[in-house]
């Protein structure tokens, strides 16, 4: 699988980037023409990045007008960002930072994502797929898979405020079942749908 990376992610032109919406969601990229249709895979797992703003700069010393700021986010459009299922605002570097410790190896944390993807072979050994990624969400919307009411509560909740699509609840449940198999559970608990849920919309991160 590839890992596409595109920095400063509103840069590129917004059709550009919605041409990408259709292999994100299957996986393929499908070449009409006047006599014949051809299909090419392209699995892959996108990666983008973006400023705030045009200038890079947050808060108070932002100099982009209001138009040039929602013009330049507004190319990152709800279709595609409702095919990103994580979704994180990271703030700007202080001194404070440089004093923390560093974060875990990263042997560690390929440890962990390597403990969790057996346990996705292990469960779906039966069915046609490896990871959950794979995972049809209609499956995970039914029994055994689907989560109690307790578990799917902020998910309907979601759904009803007109936050949350059809599309983007199946790849919450993804990720909450991914979430599950990072700590070593055999279902995804409250807590897990929660995150999965949060990770979608984080504070800071605008759809349009």
């Amino acid at each position: 699988m590839y890992f596409p990376f595109l920095d400063e992610a509103p840069e590129f032109r917004r059709d550009v980037l919605d041409g990408l919406r259709q292999p994100l969601e299957s996986g393929e990229v499908v070449i009409a023409r006047a006599d014949r249709h051809v299909r090419l895979p392209a699995r892959f797992q996108l990666v983008l990045a973006a400023n705030p703003c045009p200038c890079g700069s947050a808060g108070g010393q932002c100099v982009c007008p209001p138009f040039r700021r929602n013009g330049y986010l507004g190319r990152l459009s709800g279709p595609l960002l409702d095919r990103v299922d994580l979704k994180l605002a990271v703030s700007a570097v202080t001194r404070g930072d440089l004093a923390l410790p560093p974060g875990e190896p990263t042997a560690v944390v390929s440890a962990r994502v390597a403990l969790a993807r057996q346990r996705q072979q292990e469960r779906w050994h039966e069915l046609p797929y490896r990871l959950n990624s794979q995972v049809p969400g209609a499956l995970l919307r039914e029994a055994p898979w689907r989560p109690a009411a307790r578990e799917r509560r902020p998910l309907e909740l979601a759904m009803d405020r007109g936050a949350l699509t059809l599309r983007g609840l199946d790849r919450a449940l993804r990720v909450a079942w991914t979430l599950a198999d990072l700590r070593g559970a055999s279902r995804p608990g409250l807590d897990d749908v929660t995150l999965a849920l949060d990770l979608r919309t984080p504070t800071g991160v605008r759809v349009a």
